[in-house]
């Protein structure tokens, strides 16, 4: 083999490799984004649902006032959600969603109490709303994961755990229910 044959050999070697890193750092970064966007699915879907529920309350105050510790819960839950969705933390958005589905029990068992609230059509209006942008929540809670899934999967496997420092990616946390919040609420009248 001459010099000029071995040179080409290790040219075509040393492009391939450079081809393989960028192919890795890419897939990396792909998945990072991927995940990236299925969390700000989750926020969009959270913060939909938080501005649906002073609507949703208004509408119950009028024919329940005196259910102040209601709504008191309510605004509560609303406002750590609305941190929560400005936080990168997955934990705390979980904690906040869990919160908020409590909270939004606890307005439904007081509108079972009001059978002309319960034919509002304004109400009906509402929990209709609420009820597809639970859906949405749900459908984007699962992208999400499923978008984990994906980067977990490459960061944690050869060949592309070697490029995940290099792309700056690291494995993300799942989106989970919080301790005790794994079961529907059960209400009771």
């Amino acid at each position: 083999m001459t010099i000029f044959g071995a040179l080409g050999v290790i040219l075509l070697l040393l492009v391939v490799l450079v081809l393989f890193a960028v192919t890795g750092f890419n897939k990396l970064r792909k998945a990072d984004i991927g995940a990236q966007e299925g969390l700000g699915g989750i926020d969009v879907q959270l913060t939909r649902r938080a501005d649906l529920i002073p609507n949703l309350v208004e509408t119950v105050k009028g024919y329940a006032a005196h259910e102040k510790s209601v709504f008191e819960e309510v605004t509560a839950a609303r406002a750590g959600l609305q941190h929560a969705a400005a936080a990168g933390d997955v934990a705390a958005k979980a904690a906040a969603d869990a919160a908020m589905q409590q909270a939004m029990v606890h307005v439904n068992a007081v509108a079972e109490n009001y059978p002309d609230l319960k034919a509002s059509a304004n109400f009906q209006d509402l929990q209709r709303q609420l009820a597809d942008t639970e859906n949405q929540l749900s459908f984007a809670r699962q992208y999400y994961n499923d978008a984990v899934t994906k980067l977990n999967t490459l960061v944690r496997t050869m060949p592309w755990m070697f490029f995940s420092g290099m792309a700056g990616v690291s494995a993300r946390e799942f989106y989970e229910a919080p301790e005790g919040h794994q079961q529907a609420p059960k209400v009771e009248f």
